[in-house]
């Protein structure tokens, strides 16, 4: 195991780069900060290309010292560099960039969450844990979209990404292709024409579009829709938020898959 103990080390330079998108996409490889996601890609068999941590964190983890590919003690000065969280637990892990411009295996088939232009990472990484949570199969976010592997998403998922299929990619494509396969497609509108989200039965194969936390989906792929949804509120607030809004249509659309 090799001790680190500067941070104009070359590794630690290359840990701190990876907070950025294009050192990610270049080295094919991005950063897990904390104990739950460094154990959770461990369960999910993800390969632990370099394993990151204090003398005492790792101690107390031995069978992951074991797993991983390459292991470096390092500084609290060194944890706090590389993260961009306050406290880091003081472990962390590479693992590699899955490829997301890549296209299902298989038919399409489950329930999918498509983000159009969702630009909070927090509201991306709690969108993509509900979803995780709902039953869904996978997520595809759309361009303008927050980047799936930054560091303020990643923590936010809290290891979801390890459980669902995840992609970028134009969503008029994959709209096209849910609706080529009869499968439904629903977007959310805050319009007295859109559909109670109640009141529709989607069956085991569909898709549900959000849209930008302000500016709600974009006008093109709500022409493509199946039909589009609003949630009635009781109240007197004007809307929800974006994520909570998506954890409400999520479990209403997939309530039935495994009971």
């Amino acid at each position: 195991m090799e001790q680190l103990t500067s941070i104009h080390n070359q590794h630690v330079k290359d840990w701190k780069k990876l907070q950025t998108k294009k050192f990610r996409r270049q080295t094919g490889t991005y950063l897990l900060d904390g104990w739950h996601l460094v154990e959770e890609a461990s369960k999910a068999g993800i390969e632990l290309i370099q394993l990151i941590g204090t003398a005492g964190q790792l101690a107390l983890h031995s069978e992951l010292v074991a797993k991983a590919a390459a292991s470096y003690e390092v500084t609290d000065e060194i944890m706090k560099h590389i993260t961009d969280t306050v406290t880091p637990q003081g472990i962390a892990a590479v693992v590699a960039l899955p490829n997301a411009h890549q296209l299902p295996a298989g038919p399409l088939h489950g329930a999918w969450l498509f983000l159009d232009r969702v630009q909070d990472p927090g509201n991306v990484g709690t969108m993509v844990r509900t979803a995780d949570a709902a039953g869904f199969t996978g997520v595809v976010v759309g361009q303008k979209s927050a980047d799936l592997f930054g560091p303020k998403v990643v923590r936010s998922m809290q290891g979801s990404q390890f459980h669902l299929q995840m992609f970028e990619g134009n969503l008029r494509k994959w709209i096209t292709d849910f609706k080529q396969v009869n499968a439904p497609v629903y977007g959310t509108q805050l319009n007295p024409a859109a559909k109670n989200f109640r009141s529709v039965d989607p069956g085991e194969t569909f898709a549900l579009v959000m849209g930008n936390e302000g500016q709600g989906m974009s006008d093109d792929l709500l022409t493509m829709t199946t039909d589009n949804l609003y949630i009635p509120m009781r109240g007197e607030a004007e809307s929800l938020n974006v994520a909570i809004s998506a954890g409400i249509l999520m479990f209403q659309l997939n309530k039935d898959l495994g009971n």
